[in-house]
């Protein structure tokens, strides 16, 4: 079961303590429970088969002009529209791109901008980011689709040893930062083993490339313009469970959303809860259960991006807090989420009231061959 762990936040005595349960007593006479399915007395429920989550739009940006109703896939396609009509050197491409790609997100951009912009690539994803490190390197915007994030891996010795190297290598003569490389990303419900995967750790160990991921359509095409205005090759992971699901009002005209930003989506005061990508609408459904069930105050980030990532942001939360629980859709060991909890224990260790926790999928991924679950997908395991 995807969700294994949970977090609960109680005052109690010691004399209520339960064979059931294993705690960990706080310096504030809080106890930290965690249930395991084998050990909870809770009666076992039939295994879900499918990825369930609530989502729960941004509010409206009145800021930035006049917006459109558009799902997360219509809005990178507003973003890409934007660039390539502002940006003459701009060059889309990919597998499929030019009738749109497997999601649509390319879909007539082909016909409004011509053939020399917009292009199909051979099945070959190391040949597409070392073609788009060349044509950056030229001078040009370059953006490349991997067509599934799962597939990147081909292209690994590019994005690592040539793309974020190229500045360093060469004293800062040479650089292909106007490289950017889009791949759809994580869990779809019935993605299997090779269409559902969150690789976006393996690449946050070298420096040179930032890796973003987005939460909606609104931030999406925010922050994908400013991963192809940014100066150093960046690395665009879409949640391809929310391409259609996703709808909010997102404005029509370019704008963009600073890198390295975390945003706190809902504030709170008994314990913090990051995310990124699709697993920030989980975090904030768990937010809401935890204080309507237990009246317990979650403070709920949205990391955004992961590398450089915003570590005063989540610092400034556990200080005030006093708890972090961290939850990603890739794998425990190695997780992003290990790196996070290392930095709060050095920066915050007075702080903290209660172990730092993790909330994420078994190292052997999504365990079911044809339907993947999110971490949290039965929220009431997180609750209770």
């Amino acid at each position: 079961m995807m969700a294994a762990v949970r977090l609960l936040l109680r005052t109690v005595s010691s004399s209520s303590s339960s064979s059931s349960s294993s705690c960990v007593h706080s310096g504030l006479g809080t106890t930290l429970f965690r249930l395991s399915p084998s050990r909870s007395s809770r009666p076992k429920t039939q295994k879900r088969h499918a990825a369930h989550f609530t989502y729960q739009p941004d509010p409206v940006p009145a800021e930035h002009g006049p917006t459109m109703k558009m799902n997360l896939f219509q809005s990178v396609t507003s973003a890409l529209d934007n660039t390539l009509a502002s940006d003459p050197t701009a060059v889309i491409f990919g597998e499929d791109v030019a009738f749109g790609g497997v999601f649509r997100c390319t879909v007539g951009l082909r016909d409004k901008y011509g053939k020399d912009r917009v292009f199909n690539t051979p099945l070959c994803e190391q040949g597409i980011v070392g073609f788009g490190i060349g044509v950056a390197a030229a001078g040009a915007t370059a953006i490349a689709e991997i067509q599934f994030a799962d597939y990147i891996f081909p292209a690994f010795d590019q994005i690592v040893n040539e793309a974020a190297k190229y500045r360093y290598r060469s004293g800062n003569l040479y650089d292909c930062g106007n490289l950017t490389i889009r791949a759809p990303w994580g869990c779809v419900g019935h993605g299997s083993l090779y269409h559902s995967q969150s690789p976006e750790a393996f690449f946050v160990h070298c420096p040179g490339l930032k890796i973003v991921v987005p939460r909606g359509p609104i931030q999406a095409k925010g922050l994908l313009l400013s991963c192809i205005a940014d100066k150093n090759p960046c690395i665009f992971f879409e949640p391809k469970i929310l391409y259609r699901a996703a709808v909010e009002q997102v404005p029509t005209e370019p704008y963009h959303i600073p890198l390295s930003q975390a945003e706190v989506v809902q504030e709170g005061s008994d314990m913090t809860l990051v995310a990124w990508g699709t697993q920030v609408h989980v975090m904030r459904e768990v937010a809401t259960m935890a204080q309507e069930k237990l009246g317990v105050s979650c403070e709920v980030i949205d990391l955004r991006t992961i590398l450089p990532w915003d570590m005063e942001t989540v610092c400034k939360s556990v200080v005030k807090t006093g708890r972090l629980l961290i939850s990603h859709e890739a794998p425990v060991t190695g997780g992003f989420a290990a790196e996070i909890g290392s930095t709060v224990q050095e920066q915050c260790f007075l702080n903290l009231e209660a172990p730092i926790t993790r909330l994420l999928i078994s190292d052997c991924g999504h365990d079911d061959l044809s339907m993947e679950l999110l971490p949290l997908t039965d929220c009431y395991l997180c609750v209770f």
